[in-house]
């Protein structure tokens, strides 16, 4: 049983929530970071990435930067710029790019969950990126990005989306930089309410489909904080985390593609015939975007090539059968010797959202090869997250990313 409640959140007033909300801290490099805030003094980035208000080499981590963050945050929400809302309430956030659009529900998701896998992952952590997001959580007692959750639909969350899209306006209503249109309502009502908690309540499982580290960190500030309290019921706000959850059909995936430095000393012409023993190989006219799985784009000595698995090197296994360990076990490892993806130099990665293109102009300044992937698709991420194991680096890419800022859970 999934415990997903409705909470108070703190957000932006509806005359500057566009100019408050931002895209992820972690899309952003520090001087990326600095000139957005600069733009825009109102970004929630300058929040996030409270740097941005000190001087260009100043440490980053510093106590004193945290502390700002904190600041600059209850100033704001004692200025106004944040309103509180009245009751606890969930929110409908509607996100539409080039057509497509998709809808999750924005709530509070429970510490105990993940900690008994009920919210289940599919990728490891790193201990240096969660200190940071552990320090900004812990100094500004509040959670201001949200992670990315998904579940398998259910009729009746989808009934309330549809009641509330239909007879609500939305409390903003405005389209981003990158040309997102973001759409948020307000579910106040509580038979609806009592209908979102109960379906959740039903579902055994529930995925991080995209910050796994913004998890991670909140739930360990929960433990220290639960450790700490010798009021501790499991039930404080510091027990819940800030999340959208969206279901397994509104999700989309994009390819998560790769560029490689070099042949690993062969030619382009003994590397093809050393990948034809896995795999067809085609030669192409036009940039190849995969179309199904097992098909893959390869960019080489300016020519693309389409590659199509053959059966001996497909698995029924849920890692093992993914395009991305396909291509990794027969390409990358067995003939270029890239066996750490993670740390490897000699590897880089591409998401979908920069198109062909990319690669291209990739292997035209600093890469000899590059390959075009199909996407992982959203029931190969459950399968993995419910046998209890890991995906390959960059498996996933997300598109439209949450912005940040329009939701504020403050767990003090």
């Amino acid at each position: 049983m999934a415990n997903v409640k409705a909470f108070a959140a703190y957000r932006p007033r509806p005359d500057v929530a566009d100019k408050v909300a931002a895209l992820p801290y972690d899309v952003y490099n520090r001087e990326e970071a600095r000139v957005e805030v600069e733009k825009e003094p109102l970004s929630f980035l300058a929040i996030d990435r409270p740097e941005t208000q000190f001087p260009e080499d100043y440490d980053m981590y510093a106590e004193e930067v945290y502390q700002k963050a904190h600041d600059m945050l209850w100033e704001k929400i004692e200025n106004g710029t944040f309103i509180h809302e009245e009751k606890p309430c969930y929110y409908l956030y509607e996100q539409t790019m080039d057509g497509r659009v998709q809808t999750g529900i924005v709530a509070c998701s429970s510490v105990a969950d993940y900690e008994n896998n009920i919210i289940k992952k599919h990728e490891n952590t790193l201990a240096k990126k969660e200190a940071d997001r552990i320090h900004h959580v812990d100094t500004c007692d509040a959670q201001t990005g949200p992670i990315f959750l998904c579940y398998r639909e259910d009729n009746s969350i989808r009934e309330v989306m549809e009641k509330v899209r239909k007879n609500d306006k939305p409390v903003y209503d405005f389209v981003t930089e990158q040309g997102v249109k973001s759409r948020v309502f307000v579910i106040s009502d509580d038979n609806d309410i009592k209908t979102i908690a109960d379906a959740f309540a039903g579902m055994d499982s529930i995925y991080i489909a995209d910050g796994h580290h913004r998890c991670a960190s909140a739930v360990k500030v929960a433990q220290k904080r639960r450790a700490a309290d010798p009021d501790a019921n499991g039930n404080k706000e510091y027990d819940f985390f800030l999340s959208v959850l969206f279901s397994d059909k509104e999700l989309l995936i994009m390819d998560y593609n790769r560029v490689i430095k070099d042949l690993n000393g062969m030619t382009p012409d003994t590397f093809i015939r050393c990948i034809d023993d896995d795999f067809d190989v085609e030669e192409s006219e036009a940039p190849v975007k995969p179309s199904k799985k097992y098909e893959y784009g390869m960019l080489l000595d300016n020519k693309w090539y389409k590659l199509t698995a053959h059966d001996s090197v497909k698995s029924d296994d849920a890692v093992d059968g993914l395009d991305v360990s396909i291509l990794q076990k027969n390409v990358l490892e067995r003939l270029l010797d890239i066996s750490d993806p993670k740390n490897d130099p000699r590897i880089d990665f591409v998401g979908g959202i920069r198109g062909l293109s990319e690669l291209e102009r990739r292997c035209k300044t600093d890469c000899s090869l590059a390959f075009s992937m199909y996407p992982t698709g959203i029931h190969e991420l459950f399968a993995v997250a419910d046998a209890g194991r890991l995906m390959p680096p960059k498996s996933t890419w997300f598109e439209p990313k949450l912005l940040s800022g329009l939701f504020i859970h403050v767990i003090k």
